[in-house]
């Protein structure tokens, strides 16, 4: 895919609309490096939980492979980001570190983004799966619009490195406590139409009728686990 291809979303922020330039990302977008590593950061401690940490050299790395998006304003300001990341061997797939600048949130960017860093991970990896690990109920909602069904986390990648990228987030104990089979984040994945879905989606193909309630779960069982953790904690 030609890193020169621009995609345009427009979308409306307090009734003024606001144009964007989508597109994938290049060497020319490493000045913006140390900023959108800043915002992960602080969006994850936000959250509570959060990805691995990435350095502004990583972020550079992923822009000069063609692995990730960017998004600017019409004043050349950084709107937000996402990029690729690839496991064993190229049959799995992530797309990581989604995040868009506190300016422009609430206008539906993330959405675009998500939709164009999908594109790009299937145009680049036409064959493997493609998941994500999220507590976000938004980017659940963002992930089943795009074909991702909730999975087990048995149905994810095997390789150690992904694991151990879990490592930097708060809530990396509950996650070693569950024997790396459950934790605060919700597992899903999406799966080529010409390779068999995972018996764990399969249990849930009525996932988009049933969102709000999967959100309550979701919700449920993130109380429950951090309940459990501050109980230990205390002892």
């Amino acid at each position: 895919m030609n890193p020169k291809i621009k995609m345009v979303a427009t979308t409306k922020m307090t009734m003024v609309k606001q144009k964007f330039t989508i597109q994938v990302a290049g060497i020319q977008h490493a000045k913006y490096a140390e900023i959108i590593t800043e915002e992960m950061a602080l969006s994850a401690k936000a959250r509570g939980t959060g990805i691995a940490k990435r350095s502004p050299e990583y972020i550079i790395t992923k822009m000069t492979e063609g692995k990730a998006v960017i998004a600017l304003s019409s004043d050349g300001e950084w709107a937000g980001f996402c990029y690729i990341e690839a496991w064993s061997h190229g049959k799995y797939v992530a797309n990581s570190g989604l995040i868009v600048s506190p300016v422009f949130r609430k206008c539906g960017l993330a959405r675009e983004i998500k939709r164009e860093v999908f594109k790009l991970s299937r145009a680049k990896y036409p064959d493997s799966k493609i998941f994500g690990l999220t507590t976000g109920p938004a980017v659940m909602k963002i992930n089943s619009e795009l074909g991702y069904y909730p999975v087990s986390y048995s149905d994810l990648t095997d390789d150690e490195e992904f694991w151990k990228g879990c490592q930097s987030c708060v809530n990396y104990e509950i996650l070693k406590s569950k024997n790396r089979q459950n934790c605060l984040c919700t597992a899903m994945l999406y799966v080529p139409k010409e390779q068999p879905i995972p018996v764990s989606s399969r249990l849930r193909t009525d996932f988009k009728k049933n969102l709000k309630l999967f959100e309550r779960w979701v919700r449920l069982k993130k109380y429950i686990l951090l309940k459990k953790k501050r109980n230990k904690e205390k002892i």
